[in-house]
């Protein structure tokens, strides 16, 4: 069964309503189709164009059961037990709740009480920001620093994804090495600093996806690159692919050549999510 965790709707950055996402995964022959819109908790309460509010979680949990075949408004968690597989979205794939939520390490407690009420499949865990600085905000930011000070915000970076590893408040980690978008990475192997990331992952029982969407932007190469997927590996940490899609049509971007990477790395399955609780799936 092919799977599909890492999609981004008009709830947040994406294009698409879930119902539009759920036929193009029904085309591409997807089996379940995991909704998972941004949430960032900004420590200094800037409200991101890329994520939904605070005071919106509530009814794009509404609308991800709704087309699940969930029963009415808001109900907390037991409402995900009515939600059974032949009740959900007709003739399509099984529809997942997801949320992507940004590590800051400010407002992960935060994060953890906010979403606590609610019934979701798996939280991805994302760092998009190095202290202040925004990893994939364009070229622009990194060409103004100095090859010691990109060097300084990887590190940064690095550290930030071992404390959300280690914060236990998510599932799997969203886009590995996301900073080489618009900054290659400085480092020819792998530092200390994504080391002791990678440890942190493995130790915290995470898995980590594939995200294909890197192929298409400038970076041309997945996250996480094949040498941090290798090293995953070594580790024990499982993974899953996902498009990281914000167009329906994305929904199974670059699947293929995923699956061929994951075994050339070594992995022979991959997992899927249902109620925070992890199952192997074959590749």
């Amino acid at each position: 069964m092919k799977t599909s965790y890492h999609n981004h709707t008009l709830h947040s950055d994406g294009d698409a309503s879930i119902e539009e996402m759920a036929q193009a995964a029904a085309q591409a022959g997807l089996g379940e189709l995991g909704i998972s819109d941004h949430l960032a908790l900004h420590p200094e309460g800037v409200l991101l164009g890329w994520s939904m509010a605070e005071g919106q979680l509530g009814a794009y949990v509404d609308d991800v059961l709704a087309a699940m075949g969930g029963p009415g408004p808001r109900a907390g968690p037991e409402r995900r037990e009515d939600c059974a597989s032949g009740e959900r979205l007709a003739r399509g794939p099984s529809i997942l709740l997801g949320l992507e939520a940004d590590f800051f390490p400010e407002t992960v407690e935060k994060l953890r009480s906010l979403l606590a009420p609610y019934p979701f499949d798996y939280i991805i865990g994302s760092v998009h920001f190095a202290d202040s600085f925004q990893v994939d905000a364009g070229r622009k930011p990194w060409e103004a620093l100095t090859l010691e000070e990109r060097k300084a915000k990887w590190e940064v970076y690095w550290r930030r994804v071992a404390e959300m590893a280690q914060s236990r408040a998510f599932d799997f980690v969203g886009h590995l090495d996301l900073p080489k978008r618009f900054a290659p990475n400085p480092d020819e192997g792998v530092s200390p600093a994504a080391d002791s990331a990678l440890n942190a992952i493995a130790q915290a029982g995470m898995a980590m996806e594939i995200n294909t969407s890197g192929w298409f932007h400038p970076a041309r190469d997945p996250y996480p690159s094949a040498i941090f997927l290798s090293e995953a590996r070594k580790r024990g940490i499982p993974i899953l692919i996902n498009a990281d899609a914000h167009k329906a049509k994305h929904v199974a971007r670059g699947f293929d050549e995923a699956v061929k990477l994951a075994r050339e790395a070594g992995y022979s399955e991959a997992v899927r999510y249902e109620k925070r609780r992890r199952f192997p799936a074959p590749l």
